[in-house]
């Protein structure tokens, strides 16, 4: 068992938690949308390298029936949330949103929404098409999903994610030409556009983008690359492709080629490592700072029922002594 794959994976599902309130808070659906999707993405793959720890037994095929459909979804899911930020991003930096109404939020959320949710969906319903039989379990790895290698596979599975990578990089290659537009004036900008996004805020998002879109773009390619390597198969039919559809592939460790598991191990390990590119962008920014502070005094209050410091003088705690000298008077803490 490879005890380092359900470790680095619960890890970050965990990690990818902690930016989560504050972005609740914002309500930002595309940033709530990838840590949702990276957090379930993580879960599955902690689950998967348990569950088949040196084994390919048919233990969950239900799970197995969902958890590939998942996998599926996150493929469009991350790009097409990263796309919907930089399209925010975009509209905020430019002169056609000049504020922010709560209608204007009502009708982004579900934009967003549809963007971040439903396009994934699509993505997985279309994948029926190109699934070549039920599910594939691989060794210590758990199950994966199926696809029938052809020319219709890259039209439907790895053309649309790159689409939207490349849409996403457009939009935010807009953000930057906007921002160099008016780069001495974009704070105040940002504050006139109630966008509750300062200038740090602003382009840790963008950077956060903009990284993710490359990286992705990177696992794509090379995906597509390593699934079509052997070349192409021939969509005879419908019936062709779908025969024997309840068949389970079955890929135990000693009949998988080195480079294979090799390829199959460093590709497992690029969900974790997606989550903790988001994590290092939002962990250490004032938000999460003030986050950890509040966290820090909560158990020292509520669990070592310590009492609670003030150091601020707008808190209130402090009044000044009566002075019959008014002059040599001086403020006393209470």
């Amino acid at each position: 068992m490879h005890l380092e794959l359900p470790i680095g994976a619960f890890t970050a599902a965990v990690l990818v938690l902690i930016p989560l309130p504050w972005h609740w808070r914002a309500r930002n659906v595309p940033t709530l949308s990838i840590i949702a999707w990276l957090f379930i993405s993580n879960i599955i793959y902690g689950v998967n390298s348990i569950i088949w720890a040196n084994n390919v037994n048919i233990v969950a095929p239900i799970w197995c029936d969902i958890v590939t459909k998942l996998q599926i979804g996150a493929t469009m899911a991350l790009p097409a949330c990263c796309l919907c930020l930089c399209i925010h991003l975009e509209r905020i930096a430019s002169v056609r949103q000049v504020s922010t109404t709560a209608q204007d939020k009502l009708r982004r959320m579900i934009f967003d929404s549809l963007m971040c949710w439903g396009i994934p969906m699509i993505y997985m319903a279309l994948h029926y098409i190109v699934q070549g039989h039920r599910f594939d379990i691989v060794e210590d790895f758990g199950c994966r999903p199926s696809i029938f290698n052809s020319l219709q596979s890259i039209l439907i599975i790895w053309l649309p994610p790159l689409i939207v990578v490349v849409l996403t990089l457009v939009f935010a290659g807009l953000a930057l030409y906007h921002f160099f537009q008016r780069r001495i004036t974009f704070g105040r900008h940002l504050q006139d556009s109630n966008s509750a996004l300062t200038t740090s805020r602003y382009f840790r998002l963008m950077a956060m983008a903009i990284v993710q879109m490359f990286w992705g773009a990177l696992l794509i390619s090379s995906n597509m690359w390593f699934t079509c390597r052997n070349g192409l198969r021939i969509w005879i039919s419908w019936e062709d492709v779908h025969f024997n559809f309840s068949r389970v592939g079955l890929f135990p460790e000693i009949l998988i080629p080195e480079f294979v598991l090799r390829w199959t191990y460093f590709n497992w390990w690029t969900m974790p490592v997606s989550s903790f590119l988001f994590f290092v962008f939002f962990a250490f920014g004032q938000d999460a700072l003030k986050e950890y502070g509040t966290c820090i005094t909560w158990v020292r209050v509520v669990v070592f029922r310590r009492p609670q410091q003030s150091t601020s003088i707008s808190s209130g705690l402090y009044k000044p002594t009566r002075c019959v000298f008014p002059a040599h008077c001086r403020m006393h803490w209470h």
